[in-house]
């Protein structure tokens, strides 16, 4: 089954040197734009990550140190992928607990603030664990009916999760084939920011879920304690998560 769409998606999938998203970094990325009238734009880019690749992470998706060395940096490239991803909605393979969250932090340390807001965030990953509880190659064995070839290579592995989002479509009928419901259903938790250290309670205010304060309000921490609000600015916390606490912190000034 097409994907019906009103703008433009992009299935995107990173390679990192790790899975810490305030500290590792990008090594490759692979992005399939899909415009409504079913276009399709693949970008892939090797970057540079200004770090060392672990040995155990090489040992996943096969880039190397040798292999980047000479690719341009993130800072370099980010720009231009930017430009390309600013009208679209975002989807991936575990995208909204890692991919988005890290492709947000490497935007953030150029400077750049790569704003999800008014962007359905679709997660085939969870759509698949809500439904199947497998992985990639298992999914694509199951929804494609053949095997997922060069797994952990970003290209394929993001292919594949393009092909099996349609497949999903095609085969349960209560998924409606419409992008803002599709990163609805994706949701795990209600984030207020990408790492769940922020959500929303029930009664749509923005609480702690984490520390001594879980389950508190922001604001009623904020006031009670400002202390804390600096301890986190400081704290080895995602930049994006700061930055979702700074505007919370200027919402509740005004």
């Amino acid at each position: 089954m097409k994907l019906k769409l009103s703008k433009p998606i992009a299935f995107f999938d990173l390679e990192t040197t790790g899975v810490d998203v305030a500290k590792d970094r990008i090594v490759e990325i692979a992005v399939l734009k899909i415009q409504p009238n079913g276009q399709k734009d693949m970008k892939i880019r090797r970057i540079n990550p200004e770090m060392p690749i672990p040995k155990e992470a090489s040992d996943i998706h096969g880039i190397t140190n040798e292999d980047v060395a000479d690719c341009p940096t993130f800072e370099q490239f980010a720009k231009s992928l930017f430009l390309f991803l600013q009208d679209c909605d975002l989807a991936g393979f575990n995208s909204n607990r890692f991919d988005i969250p890290l492709l947000v932090e490497e935007f953030l340390r150029c400077g750049i603030r790569f704003d999800i807001a008014g962007r359905s965030l679709v997660d085939v990953q969870n759509i698949f664990h809500k439904m199947e509880q497998r992985t990639l190659s298992a999914a694509y064995q199951f929804y494609c009916d053949k095997p997922l070839e060069n797994a952990h290579s970003a290209e394929a592995d993001i292919t594949a999760t393009f092909e099996i989002l349609e497949a999903q479509l095609k085969r349960y009928k209560d998924l409606e084939n419409n992008i803002e419901f599709l990163g609805e259903f994706s949701r795990r938790q209600n984030f207020v920011d990408l790492a769940g250290r922020l959500v929303y309670n029930d009664d749509k205010e923005a609480v702690f879920n984490f520390g001594k304060h879980k389950g508190k309000t922001v604001e009623a921490v904020l006031q009670a304690e400002p202390s804390y609000y600096a301890w986190m600015m400081q704290g080895d916390f995602p930049l994006y998560t700061k930055q979702v606490l700074s505007d919370l912190k200027e919402k509740y000034k005004g």
